[in-house]
């Protein structure tokens, strides 16, 4: 694999260095760095209305094709984050949800080591789950470089699975093996490497946005209200009474 450095592994010099900042003024820096993040996500909606429209007409094409996230580190918590919540807010069946996440269950709360590049270990997830045709698997890495990532997107696309590539590195090798490739251009961290800031905000956005947009596409909202909420605890049945007054 030829990996091409990506500036998120870049030294931020558009400052000084955020520690030798103020608390105000390193606050500041931050914000604005977030508005930027969305910027990035703005500035590729033709490739994040390519992919929306594509997820749903491959979910619609089988009632047990599965939405897949993948990823290694912060890209994979992401994923998880984003996919936990279709179950409760759009009453997308859990089982056709999945993850592929580098050092499996473990790594969502815990970092483990070497796992991002254990490459066999992706090629044996891809089995194991028994990714086909119906399915559809993002991938999300911030450097584009991330092996794992890159190795489950290559074999899920060899069966037939419709993948959507997502790296904040224009010059990520994981773009190609998207059938979608969504690049979110974040650019250098203010903290050198660290893409839970900027990258991992703009991946959030993008994610939202396929997801709520592809459920919304399925009829799960009407007239902007959750129709399909699944009410899980007293709080959320309260509101499912108060929404479904306004259905």
């Amino acid at each position: 694999m030829i990996r091409h450095i990506s500036k998120t592994e870049l030294l931020y010099k558009k400052s000084k260095p955020i520690d030798h900042l103020s608390v105000r003024k390193g606050i500041t820096l931050m914000v604005n760095e977030q508005e930027d993040a969305a910027m990035a996500v703005k500035n590729v909606i033709d490739s994040i209305e390519l992919a929306i429209n594509q997820i749903y007409k491959r979910l619609m094409l089988h009632n047990e094709g599965r939405l897949i996230y993948a990823g290694a580190g912060t890209s994979g918590r992401i994923g998880v984050q984003d996919g936990v919540e279709l179950f409760p807010t759009f009453n997308w069946p859990n089982s056709r949800l999945d993850y592929i996440i580098a050092g499996g269950n473990k790594a969502i709360l815990k970092a483990v080591e070497n796992a991002e590049d254990d490459v066999l270990a992706a090629k044996e997830a891809i089995l194991k789950k028994k990714i086909n045709s119906n399915d559809v698997v993002i991938g999300l890495a911030a450097s584009g470089n991330t092996p794992f990532t890159c190795k489950v997107l290559e074999e899920a696309s060899k069966k037939g699975a419709l993948t959507i590539a997502i790296s904040n590195n224009p010059d990520g090798y994981i773009l190609k093996f998207g059938h979608v490739s969504i690049i979110l251009d974040t650019q250098e961290e203010v903290i050198l490497g660290s893409t839970r800031l900027k990258a991992g905000t703009a991946q959030k956005i993008c994610l939202n946005i396929i997801s709520s947009m592809v459920m919304i596409k399925m009829g799960r909202v009407q007239n902007g209200i959750m129709s399909h909420m699944v009410p899980t605890n007293e709080k959320l049945r309260h509101r499912k009474l108060r929404l479904n007054k306004q259905l």
